[in-house]
């Protein structure tokens, strides 16, 4: 009477069946349309896309920010680590990439795995990450040209940010342009956009080895005089070591995007996961350098937080070279606007596929094989916000998406191995009707009771056993999950008494350990092990656990004003998906029986 009842409920938590995102008929896919994605993608292309998504302009800044500020000479110590913490995701990713290989990433695979109202939640959050993420890329280009006209006052019209009476933030036509340049050449193909980022991003590489082949001979020359201080390597000890890497942990961010290409790669269970392991191997390695050499040529309370790298060069009399390292920040910026927008139609096209926001964004064009409505709607809004906003005070909104996907998808992998889902989706009788109250009946006494299959024969022991076993598995995942909420928040807030901080430490890392060996104890699903075609992630359920804990503790970090925006974000997409996607949803009208695996 007072409110919806738990079977009403349910609907929060339906699962998309696995089997329809593996072979995916067309009709089902495209929403009706016919065509699919290209299939054209390729190790190459994967790794020109994850690279130039990954290395923006923020190398050529972070480096003397977080070296000034946190690590000192270990700032190379702290990009590994950042590194490996950002491995741990991208395993996850790698495994559920090649089992579910279709459009979507992480909300793909947390609607299989999960539910259909947290997949909504995560691809509304990764809406807001793309939109904002490529507008803040977008919105520093200009200024970072202004090298070559000699200053900001210098630039044409069409490339200088303006100061219009009314608004409070400049408006940037440059930025604007671009993205929708970038939304034009990503109209035209997978296969063009991606040759187009691999030539950009080979450029910005070859303006890094630039600078590690000249800074080392630099350095070498001239005695390395960053490592001589008399601080040591750690001036603030390893403490400042590891604040360092919480920062830089986000210049690895862009990985994902190589998963939402899943659907057009020519080999998802053997490239993607290639893809992934050579995006962030080369990533690491090239930061690792590059900071390697900028904390050697100068100490580091010397470096300029603003230009690290051309200011190292400058004082050691190779001012040329600072052009060189403004062209190779405007190309990791270009690379990275390219790599911010490609996601976004695809998540978008998913989303319409399921029924969760109007089908007209799940067509794809016959000639180019992209979902163009979505890719000129996520263009078009990120060229306004571009224009308009100052989005640096919205940065740390992308933040969230991107942590809150990891951690979901980490989720994921413990679902997959533990909890495999086994329900398989049939349609039933209009609601009302005396076909539905007697389908609904016997569905909820098969669901809740479970003590028969669809043809109504006992359960053997076995079977028994093995449901015994998911509910233990489904508990310890729930509780493994509180418990690292419980653990990150008391690490997180410093304000705490010290006693309450012990006690909620205590109980979240009690949580933890028992959940996790009750995990190790049962064992995995064994149809869950059974070939998957591609990767399986290893050191399954430690190393996702600790991938639950480390984003949980960034994400706790963010800052509060962050939290507001996002939370108000958040609010809106409930709304729409309460009074839309709920009743559109593809999923509704849906009764779900349980399959034996095979």
């Amino acid at each position: 009477m007072g409110g919806p009842s738990w079977p009403d409920l349910q609907c929060l938590v339906r699962r998309k069946p696995a089997a329809a995102s593996s072979t995916g008929c067309a009709e089902a896919a495209d929403g009706g349309g016919g065509q699919r994605l290209a299939k054209t993608l390729t190790i190459p292309h994967l790794a020109a896309i994850g690279v130039g998504s990954t290395i923006g302009a923020g190398i050529y800044v972070l480096v003397g920010t977080v070296a000034r500020e946190h690590t000192g000479p270990g700032l190379t110590v702290s990009f590994l680590i950042a590194g490996v913490a950002a491995a741990l995701s991208a395993l996850c990713y790698a495994e559920l990439s090649c089992r579910f290989p279709s459009a979507g990433s992480a909300y793909h695979y947390s609607y299989i795995c999960i539910g259909e109202s947290v997949a909504w939640m995560i691809g509304w959050a990764l809406i807001l990450e793309y939109t904002i993420g490529s507008s803040s890329v977008a919105r520093g280009i200009s200024p970072n040209l202004a090298l070559f006209f000699g200053g900001q006052d210098k630039l044409p019209f069409f490339l200088a940010q303006v100061h219009v009476k009314g608004l409070d933030t400049p408006v940037d036509p440059c930025a604007a342009i671009l993205v929708l340049i970038v939304t034009a050449l990503l109209c035209l193909g997978i296969k063009e956009s991606s040759f187009v980022e691999g030539i950009i991003t080979s450029a910005n590489i070859i303006v890094m080895l630039f600078v590690i082949c000249a800074g080392g001979w630099l350095g070498f020359r001239n005695g390395w005089a960053g490592y001589k201080g008399p601080d040591g390597y750690f001036p603030n000890g390893f403490g400042g070591v590891l604040s360092g890497s919480a920062t830089l942990f986000f210049a690895f961010i862009g990985f994902d995007t190589v998963a939402s290409t899943a659907e057009e790669v020519k080999n998802p269970q053997r490239d993607l996961p290639m893809g992934m392991g050579l995006t962030l191997s080369l990533c690491c390695f090239l930061y690792m350098m590059v900071s390697a050499v900028v904390v050697g040529l100068l100490p580091y309370h010397a470096i300029d937080p603003d230009t690290p790298i051309s200011s190292a060069f400058a004082q050691h009399g190779m001012q040329w070279a600072e052009y060189v390292v403004s062209s190779g920040a405007v190309l990791a910026l270009i690379a990275s606007l390219i790599g911010g927008i490609l996601p976004q139609p695809r998540i978008i096209m998913a989303m319409a596929r399921d029924g969760l926001v109007p089908p007209l964004f799940s067509v794809v064009n016959r000639q180019t094989q992209v979902p163009i409505l979505s890719t000129i709607l996520t263009g078009t809004c990120a060229a306004i916000l571009a224009f308009f906003m100052d989005v640096s005070q919205l940065a740390g909104m992308v933040s969230v998406g991107t942590l809150l996907a990891f951690t979901m998808v980490a989720i994921s992998v413990l679902v997959v191995r533990y909890t495999p889902p086994y329900e398989m989706p049939m349609e039933v009788a209009l609601a009302g009707t005396p076909e539905s109250l007697t389908s609904d009946s016997s569905h909820s006494e098969q669901d809740e009771q479970n003590l028969e299959d669809p043809f109504g024969n006992a359960p053997s022991a076995s079977e028994i056993d093995s449901k015994v076993r998911r509910q233990k598995a489904i508990r310890s995942i729930v509780f493994i999950c509180l418990g690292a909420f419980i653990f990150v928040s008391a690490v997180s807030f410093s304000l705490l008494p010290f006693y309450v901080q012990m006690t909620a430490c205590t109980i979240g890392g009690l949580l933890l350990l028992s959940s996790s060996v009750v995990l190790l104890c049962i064992g995995q699903d064994k149809s869950s092990l059974g070939p998957t075609g591609g990767f399986m992630c290893p050191l399954v359920p430690l190393l996702p656990i600790c991938c639950i804990i480390v984003n949980g503790y960034l994400l706790m970090n963010l800052g509060r004003h962050t939290w507001i925006r996002v939370s108000i974000w958040m609010a809106a997409g409930a709304l729409i998906y309460f009074f839309y996607g709920l009743k559109h949803s593809s999923l509704a009208g849906m009764a779900y029986h349980r399959i034996s695996p095979l």
